[in-house]
């Protein structure tokens, strides 16, 4: 078992750093329109028949402010695409779309109908982790190539599809969200005892509750949660929640909250006082569509964004391709891209990337199985930085980054603090591919929480 290590020591190991990081050049794909003309010609026969995608998001409830940019920034991408001529510039991208808010039991149906129906060719979208878990299952059963917008449920890839062939998914694996909240409170607030959450009642806020206290027992020595609030999904009176933990003195509220639900919450909370009586850490605050958030949004929040993007990081100054897409999205869309717009657009062009890649080695339209093994490995360089796909359970990975809420005069609503930005290496926050599998010798929830158990060392003040 490991043994203690300073705090401080460990935090550096783990590579937490505050302020902007230096990006590298060490892949040459980018998930951005190229220059007329720029394109290698196709090597045999490429038929023109359209490509078809089925996306299903959230396009209506709470989920929306989800779900809306994400079908936008796989619209964009589509467009730019099809600008240039389609896939291998022959094949044009079209797209029929359905209401995640339906449930599972409906989006199974909605894609078999679609598959069986309507002839996709590809599947997207996916957001909420019971949903994924779903539609993950019976796309693999019907062979259904699918680049999931979200797909981050360590359980999806370690225990519903433990041999996935056909799906990927384009987010940050879950428990990098209760892990990363648990790493920035310890850099930000090292001295907090007393912690009080508040989280939907499924899957998502479990699954990230598992992994915060897993984290919590190494790094935040003598902290204990204090009282844990669960809302059913959808829930959008927090009173009670509220004024109970107000009363219990908390020295510090988390939750991951999300959608309309989150923005329901903060509202109500200002309103009671909370953010006047104790820190506040939100893994998903930066999650939904920013100007959702206003400019009664409280300061000095530490915000997350799903472990994945949010549009100031990286900074154009930095990485051009961030602000390109931002400008492009705007464009089209009149309002800042999210998380979920810019998996969503960057999915499209590791397709292409692949597409590309497998006709260069086999001619022709390539079939499935050649996109897949180019898919499997890929690199990229996206808006939100470098993402690579791992090979080994078709998971797409960035660093996490988190920063802390601040009102600047060149957006109406909260940003994040450019001096006080924490990024952490995604390598450094799950557990590597080869690690067992929950039933292969522990019964943790996940390869990543029996890691952290196993080889993290208990940090000391």
């Amino acid at each position: 078992m490991p043994g203690e290590i300073d705090r401080r020591a460990f935090l550096e190991r783990l590579g937490v750093t505050v302020g902007a990081a230096a990006l590298g050049s060490a892949v040459t794909d980018a998930a951005a329109p190229r220059p007329a003309g720029s394109a290698e010609p196709p090597k045999g026969r490429i038929p023109d028949k359209p490509l078809k995608f089925g996306h299903i998001t959230f396009m209506s409830g709470p989920g929306a402010i989800l779900g809306q940019p994400s079908h936008k920034g796989h619209l964009l991408a589509a467009e730019e695409i099809n600008a240039a001529g389609g896939l291998l510039g022959k094949r044009k991208i079209e797209t029929i779309v359905a209401d995640e808010a339906a449930g599972p039991d409906a989006n199974v149906k909605e894609v078999k109908r679609m598959k069986l129906s309507e002839g996709i060719d590809w599947l997207t979208g996916i957001i909420a982790v019971h949903n994924q878990m779903a539609v993950s299952a019976v796309a693999e059963e019907l062979k259904i190539p699918t680049l999931s917008t979200e797909m981050c449920g360590d359980m999806i890839f370690e225990k519903v599809i433990p041999n996935a062939h056909y799906v990927f998914g384009m987010g940050n694996v879950l428990s990098a969200d209760g892990v990363s909240c648990v790493i920035a409170i310890a850099k930000a607030w090292p001295g907090l005892q007393k912690i009080a959450v508040i989280h939907p009642d499924y899957g998502l806020g479990r699954w990230f509750h598992t992994h915060f206290t897993v984290a919590m027992e190494k790094l935040l020595p003598g902290a204990q949660v204090v009282s844990e609030g669960w809302v059913p999904l959808g829930t959008m009176d927090f009173s009670a929640h509220i004024s109970k933990v107000i009363a219990l003195k908390a020295d510090l509220l988390v939750t991951i909250l999300w959608g309309g639900m989150y923005v329901a919450f903060y509202k109500q909370a200002l309103r009671h006082g909370l953010y006047n009586k104790m820190k506040v850490c939100s893994a998903l605050a930066y999650a939904v569509a920013p100007h959702t958030l206003g400019q009664d949004y409280p300061e000095g929040v530490l915000a997350g964004v799903h472990s994945n993007y949010r549009f100031t990081y990286p900074p154009g100054h930095q990485w051009p391709l961030n602000k390109q897409f931002i400008e492009r999205y705007r464009k089209r869309w009149s309002e800042y891209p999210t998380f979920l717009s810019e998996q969503a657009y960057s999915a499209l062009y590791f397709l292409q990337a692949a597409v590309e890649k497998a006709n260069r080695l086999t001619g022709g339209w390539p079939d499935i199985d050649a996109i897949i093994d180019q898919l499997e490995g890929l690199s990229m360089a996206t808006p939100a930085g470098y993402v690579y796909i791992r090979r080994e359970d078709h998971r797409a990975f960035k660093d996490v980054v988190m920063g802390f809420s601040k009102h600047v005069p060149e957006y109406p609503f909260p940003v994040w603090d450019p001096d006080r930005i924490i990024t952490m290496p995604i390598r450094n926050l799950t557990a590597p591919p080869n690690w067992p599998k929950p039933g292969q010798g522990h019964n943790d929830a996940s390869a990543t929480a029996n890691w952290i158990k196993e080889t993290w060392p208990k940090a000391s003040a």
